[in-house]
């Protein structure tokens, strides 16, 4: 509400500060800001709100859901029309922040005051959210440890391993700090914080202050449409301890009731006179003025100044689209009947009005030609104070937020005060000089409670008919109980965190035992096969797995019976005599391309005429051969059981060399054959 001086302003001045006024409303401030450039009354504030919140909700998963394909290792390739999408809502939000930082300023106001009221349980809350997010946090926080510690005894001796290690520990620790640290802060935080949360709803049981008094704005406009006889019928109705109003007077100088400066939200003036629905209300003549309807607008849907509006009933539907613009004398003339306090805003009517100097005694004149009770009449407009103390000395003036020694000098104890301000600026100080205080626009029950427990004495809403029905405040508690909650919260969830903690350490210890005792048997056998690999190396022998023993594609018995006799006495020769297993998958044409070696048959004619010159010193010399030629080879005996274990093993492994196993086989048996030779050459010199 606004009070224009006696002096001359432009209709732009007006109707800037109009909007500055109205955008302290809180359900439509916005509604009426698009209103006035736009001519077209509808709930846009809903709109807007629903379209960017569902815009804000898409972006959102569209963020959430690259993150996670990052988080997985997967470049996010977003549609055109979704990078376009993010940006436009990017770029609207900005804007629109931008709006309401220049504008209206004082709503971030209300988010701070909220905290008075609503600190205690959000608190309580913000402490369950921190338990919630333990079980993630204490998830990872255990998973990094365990990752540091599997690295850090995974430490090589190579130097540029070991920095790179070193460096991957680094990054582990920093990420577990950048986790926790933050958390462990936060939740410290929340566990002190009742020490600096003050809330006027914690306070000792008896000392509650009576509930504040309620001025009906406008009457009920969400029972009937504002500005209109029904809707103060309704506000009384409720319970309303005065009805408040907008006062303009007509060309005729009859004052009537209308907040607008023109006619087109609130009356069907398009429909009767559309070239004249911009003109200004103060304009028109009350024969005119009182032929308007100014009801029908409060039925359309569409036009509802309210988004949780009461459905009206059949009776009052029909009953609010026969209402038209009312007087100010009508409005007095219930106030007197039912006992009501009036206060009202008083606009100044434009230039080349009749009555734009003498507005103020005009006003003055009706109310007291009304026969009301001066002291049910709050006197709110500023201008021109002197003459109406002098006119009507038992109005109650009401001033504004103005310091309290002007309010003293004026001798005023009542002030009408946007409740944000108020709270920013001395409320204490107001209360201590025992001034009275209305607030203006209260309209939920959490403000109204902390108004309540501020001992505030009364509010101007629009929410009668809910208000009127709280029996006590919202939130209220006694410092012993909120003390209580508070220690009992802190104890539970500290409890409650260290359990998680603990359960997720738990559940890691366990899975690495269960890890160690599968890679148990695995180690074993790849100690035993390293300790078979080095009595293989000390024996000079291939480290590769035995063959299985297999009979030789050729005989010794044809060219050295003597020879096949004694060896089945030394079964250490037969390793020589070995070849790999021939697998199914090997063809069968290898039969046919590798032929057995078999010797030539002057060779065996030679070798058997000389059977019996040998043979006789044969016997003498077999043992010391065998002594000789044969200790190296027995170092390392396997039986045949044992290579036979280690058939199945090797055998994948050794079909691909059978061919260079049979060669190696050929090779030798011919060293043994020369070594054979050249003994027998030296027995016989």
């Amino acid at each position: 509400m606004e009070v224009c001086n006696r002096s001359s302003f432009s209709s732009e001045k007006k109707l800037s500060h109009q909007i500055q006024t109205e955008t302290s409303n809180e359900y439509f401030g916005f509604d009426w800001v698009i209103f006035l450039g736009t001519g077209y009354w509808f709930f846009w504030s809903i709109v807007l709100l629903s379209l960017f919140g569902i815009l804000a909700a898409y972006c959102s998963l569209l963020v959430v859901l690259a993150f996670l394909l990052v988080w997985e290792g997967y470049e996010p390739n977003l549609h055109w029309c979704h990078k376009i999408l993010v940006l436009l809502v990017i770029l609207l939000s900005s804007f629109f922040f931008w709006i309401l930082c220049k504008f209206w300023q004082d709503r971030w106001l209300t988010a701070g005051l909220s905290l008075q009221i609503f600190a205690p349980y959000a608190h309580l809350s913000s402490i369950t959210v921190m338990v919630i997010l333990s079980w993630p946090v204490g998830f990872y926080l255990i998973r990094l440890e365990e990752e540091a510690r599997i690295r850090r005894y995974k430490m090589a001796s190579d130097d540029r391993e070991r920095t790179k290690r070193c460096n991957t520990l680094t990054k582990l620790r920093a990420l577990q700090v950048a986790i926790g640290l933050p958390f462990l802060l936060i939740l410290l935080c929340l566990y002190v914080l009742p020490l600096g949360i003050h809330s006027p709803c914690i306070q000792e049981e008896g000392k509650l202050g009576p509930k504040p008094d309620f001025f009906g704005h406008r009457g009920a406009p969400m029972l009937g449409p504002e500005n209109t006889m029904m809707s103060f019928e309704k506000a009384v109705e409720q319970g309303a301890y005065g009805l408040e109003s907008d006062v303009q007077v007509s060309l005729d100088q009859v004052p009537f009731l209308m907040h607008d400066n023109d006619l087109r939200r609130t009356t069907n003036i398009r429909e009767v006179l559309p070239n004249a629905s911009l003109t200004h209300s103060t304009f028109f003549r009350w024969h005119f003025l009182s032929t308007l309807n100014a009801g029908k607008w409060f039925v359309q849907s569409r036009s509802k100044p309210f988004y949780k509006m009461k459905r009206l009933s059949k009776a009052d539907r029909e009953r609010a689209e026969n209402q038209t613009i009312p007087k100010l004398t009508d409005l007095l003339e219930l106030a007197q009947k039912e006992k009501k306090f009036v206060i009202f805003d008083l606009n100044a009517p434009p230039q080349k009005h009749p009555l734009r100097n003498t507005y103020v005694r005009h006003i003055v004149s009706v109310i007291l030609a009304s026969k009301i009770e001066q002291h049910l009449i709050f006197w709110l407009p500023n201008f021109d104070r002197q003459y109406v103390r002098n006119a009507a000395p038992g109005f109650q003036h009401v001033g504004r937020l103005f310091s309290i020694e002007r309010l003293t000098k004026e001798n005023i104890s009542r002030i009408n005060v946007d409740y944000k301000r108020l709270f920013y600026r001395g409320l204490r100080e107001y209360k201590a000089a025992n001034i009275k205080i209305n607030l203006y626009l209260v309209n939920e029950p959490w403000l109204y409670s902390l108004a309540w427990c501020s001992r505030i004495h009364s509010v101007t809403t629009d929410n009668i008919h809910i208000l009127s029905q709280l029996n006590q405040p919202y939130f209220l508690m006694t410092p012993g109980y909120y003390m209580f909650m508070w220690l009992l919260m802190d104890s539970v969830s500290a409890v409650l965190i260290v359990t998680i903690f603990y359960f997720h350490w738990w559940r890691e210890r366990k899975k690495e035992a269960f890890d160690n005792a599968s890679i148990r048997p695995d180690s074993q056998s790849i100690s035993l096969q390293k300790r078979e690999r080095g009595s293989q190396e000390s024996s000079n022998l291939s480290i590769k797995p035995p063959f299985r023993v297999m009979e030789s594609p050729w005989t010794l018995a044809a060219l050295y019976p003597a020879l096949t006799k004694n060896t089945k006495k030394y079964p250490g020769s037969r390793r020589l005599l070995v070849v790999p297993k021939k697998t199914a998958s090997e063809p069968e044409q290898v039969k046919g391309t590798i032929k057995p070696l078999m010797p030539h048959e002057d060779a065996v004619r030679q070798l058997a005429s000389t059977k019996k010159s040998f043979e006789s010193m044969w016997d003498a010399a077999r043992k010391d051969t065998f002594q000789t030629a044969l200790p190296s080879l027995n170092m390392n005996k396997p039986t045949i059981s044992s290579v036979e274990i280690s058939q199945s093993a090797t055998e994948s492994e050794n079909t691909p060399n059978s061919k260079s196993s049979q060669e190696s086989s050929l090779i030798m048996f011919s060293t043994t054959t020369s070594m054979f030779s050249s003994e027998l050459l030296s027995k016989k010199n």
